[in-house]
């Protein structure tokens, strides 16, 4: 075998702009305020689940208690995380670059070849556009 056809891992960056900025910045705070309104319904029904569990059965009530606090956990967790990228992005400089995920290219290989090059490529967008391709 001479040859061989691979995938390989090609990493999509993003120039950050006003405009990617603010969207970025925009999308985590509709984030935000989704986990808030999330955690004000659990917090409802969590009073009407309690008393409707009180009435019934001590036992479950505990158990009920739990089961609501670990949502609420979780969802506070998830605020945090969210809060902290919001940060993290209204701190962005325009003209550095972020990583905005992955992609795969296939590529043929052939005895020889430097696969570390291969594997460091990337694509550079800027509004969504094209603007560079890196190896």
């Amino acid at each position: 075998m001479e040859e061989m056809t691979v995938r390989v891992p090609v990493t999509i960056k993003s120039k950050v702009t006003e405009s990617l900025k603010a969207k970025l910045i925009a999308d985590l705070q509709q984030r935000l305020d989704m986990v808030e309104q999330d955690l004000q319904q659990i917090e409802f029904q969590a009073k009407r689940l309690l008393s409707e569990q009180a009435k019934i059965d001590a036992q479950g009530l505990i158990q009920l208690r739990q089961q609501i606090e670990e949502e609420k956990q979780k969802r506070m967790n998830f605020k945090a995380e969210v809060a902290a990228k919001l940060k993290d992005a209204q701190a962005l400089e325009i003209g550095s670059e972020i990583a905005q995920g992955t992609m795969e290219q296939t590529v043929t290989i052939k005895v020889g070849d430097n696969l570390d090059a291969l594997m460091g490529s990337e694509i550079l967008l800027e509004d969504g556009k094209i603007i560079a391709f890196r190896q």
